[in-house]
Order: structure tokens, then sequence, then C-alpha cells
């Protein structure tokens, strides 16, 4: 104890630094956990995913059409208040929501839990992460006029 007090006396800017660091790693904790976000890694999202949870993609038209994951379920996050309906049977299973970075979908997810899904989780990174990891996008810009 006296030599961590010596420390501290040797150090003074150190510590509090450390100390200043922990409270913000404490405080953006209990933010994330407050909010009931709950994102995953890609590698838990394809375990889900073979599994039958839902991939939900809340970007643009021509963005999913330009390139999404296979099997994801298209809607807009500015339709999915309007849209939720034609998700009721997953409210009791896992739904992954992406976007692009992850931002767009952390709002779809909030909306989606308000609507009573309790098990909502978005993909960490968004798609950006999905490409970062090599894994497999199916394009549909020739399928025009089809929407999933």
């Amino acid at each position: 104890m006296n030599r961590l007090l010596e420390y501290t006396a040797n150090h003074p800017f150190l510590v509090a630094v450390a100390l200043i660091l922990a409270v913000l790693a404490v405080v953006i904790e209990f933010r994330h956990r407050s909010r009931g976000s709950s994102m995953i890694p890609v590698n838990d999202a394809v375990r889900l995913a073979n599994s039958g949870a839902l991939m939900l993609d809340v970007r643009g038209a021509s963005e999913y059409e330009a390139g999404h994951i296979i099997n994801a379920r298209h809607i807009p996050a500015s339709e999915l208040a309007s849209r939720a309906d034609s998700l009721k049977k997953y409210k009791e299973k896992p739904v992954i929501v992406y976007c692009d970075a992850g931002f767009t979908s952390a709002a779809a997810a909030r909306t989606l839990r308000s609507l009573g899904f309790t098990k909502v989780a978005t993909l960490r990174g968004g798609l950006q992460n999905w490409r970062q990891e090599n894994l497999p996008l199916v394009k549909t810009a020739a399928k025009k006029g089809k929407q999933s």
C-alpha cells in the first residue's frame, strides 16, 4: 500500500489520466446497457443466421440491390415502424439488424424493441465489417421490382 501511495505522489498526472479513463469506460458501458444496445460480431451473426435468425437490412433500396447478406429481408429504416407487422413471426426469435456502418441499425433496433421484439441485435460495424471479413454478398440489381 505504501508503494501505491508513493507512486501516486510521484506520478499524479498518470494516475489522474488512468482514473479518468476508468470512469469513462464505466460510463460508456452503463450507457450501452441502459439503451438496451446489443451488438454482435460478424461470426456470431453468421452462426445465428445459420440457425434461423432474421437478417434485416435497413438501408435504402439502391444500397440493398448493390449488395446484401444472403436471405436478408429489406425494410428501409424510414419504413420500419409502418411495416413491422410483416415481421410479427420474429417477435420472439433473434433479429439481426444491419446497415452500412451500424448507426442507422442501432436506431432501427430500438424501434423494433419498442414494438415488442425481444431478441434484437445489431451487426457490429455493419456491412463494412461483413465485407472486411470477406463474407459473401448477394446483388439484386438485375431483379428490379422484387423486394424481399
